[in-house]
């Protein structure tokens, strides 16, 4: 398990956030460029190594009812996707979908329970495979993304 330093640190590698010390030693971290109303990324990262990160809708990602996942187990590479994925899921208003096509970003698991993020970049119009920050793949097409991932032994999750 990371420890609090090592979580602020993640977090603070996120030029985007903005820290909010809170009461009892706990830190939130705040993205002021959301689309929606909600701004919290990290949410009650506490000394003691819980916290939640905000994931509402985010496939592969057990939230409570208020959109948080508990990272209080997380590896580095897991908080740093989680929190990127947040970031871009407050940033476009939380449409994580295109319109009757394959989710525009999807978490997808290994048996070793090792984390890939295909996301899809309309800009470009490419399908981007990446493990935490680092770019693995590009593809034209979801069809290419998702075989590559197949036959590297990722499931969608």
């Amino acid at each position: 398990m990371l420890s609090f330093e090592q979580k602020l640190a993640i977090a603070d590698s996120f030029p985007e956030l903005r820290r909010k010390d809170v009461s009892l030693g706990r830190v939130n971290y705040h993205y002021e460029a959301s689309a929606r109303d909600k701004k919290t990324v990290v949410y009650h990262l506490h000394p003691n190594g819980n916290g939640y990160v905000y994931a509402e809708g985010a496939e592969g990602y057990e939230t409570d009812d208020k959109g948080f996942v508990n990272i209080r187990g997380f590896s580095e590479n897991d908080l740093r996707t989680v929190i990127g994925l947040s970031i871009r899921l407050l940033g476009d208003a939380g449409e994580a979908r295109t319109s009757g096509g394959p989710a525009r970003e999807e978490l997808w698991r290994n048996a070793e329970g090792q984390r890939l993020e295909l996301k899809y970049d309309e800009e470009d119009a490419m399908w981007y495979v990446f493990c935490g920050l680092n770019l693995d793949g590009v593809y034209e097409t979801y069809d290419e993304a998702a075989d590559y991932l197949k036959e590297e032994g990722f499931a969608r999750s």
